[in-house]
């Protein structure tokens, strides 16, 4: 049995869900998502509430039950308030620069990054070494923000590199004479 799933999801005013045969859309002010209903669950619509169950008593059902209701949660969550990510580059010289949809990010090496920001989300640099991606969509701003800090994860001897605003560089001691 499923803590998670068995939970219904509230609609709120300003948001609709629309069920097809195999995929739900969920309409806000900041946009409009789509995923496909997992195999083994089914989802309903009544009265501003979404109820997801399992088809069969199988252990596949029951994961794929807590599964796509939490992702139905975070959609619904994504298209009335958003999702960001936070981050910073530490470093001598590192800096990032927005312009339209491409991020310029000059790490060090002989030539600057340009990364093309995909549609949906959006970055903004404050004090050039502070970057924060929004989005409606949980799964793709999580994406690009792994993506961008692949370019130079943090070290652990200087901190150097791109970090999460929140995570925290366990640092080495260096070597000793």
């Amino acid at each position: 049995m499923s803590k998670i799933g068995k939970h219904p999801v509230v609609v709120p005013a300003g948001v609709t869900a629309t069920l097809s045969d195999d995929e739900i859309t969920i309409n806000g002010k900041l946009g409009t998502l789509k995923t496909h209903i997992l195999s083994g669950v089914s989802v309903e619509s009544s009265e501003g509430l979404l109820t997801v169950k399992p088809l069969h008593d199988t252990k596949q059902s029951h994961a794929a039950w807590g599964t796509m209701r939490a992702n139905i949660a975070n959609m619904i969550k994504g298209v009335t308030e958003g999702f960001s990510r936070k981050m910073e580059l530490i470093g001598v010289g590192y800096r990032a620069q927005v312009s339209g949809q491409k991020l310029k990010l000059t790490l060090g090496f002989s030539h600057d990054i340009n990364y093309e920001l995909p549609a949906g989300v959006k970055a903004v640099v404050t004090d050039q070494t502070k970057l924060e991606l929004t989005s409606a969509d949980k799964q793709l701003v999580g994406q690009v923000a792994a993506e961008i800090r692949s370019y130079r994860k943090p070290e652990p001897y200087k901190g150097k590199g791109i970090k999460y605003a929140e995570e925290t560089i366990l640092r080495k001691e260096g070597k000793k004479k």
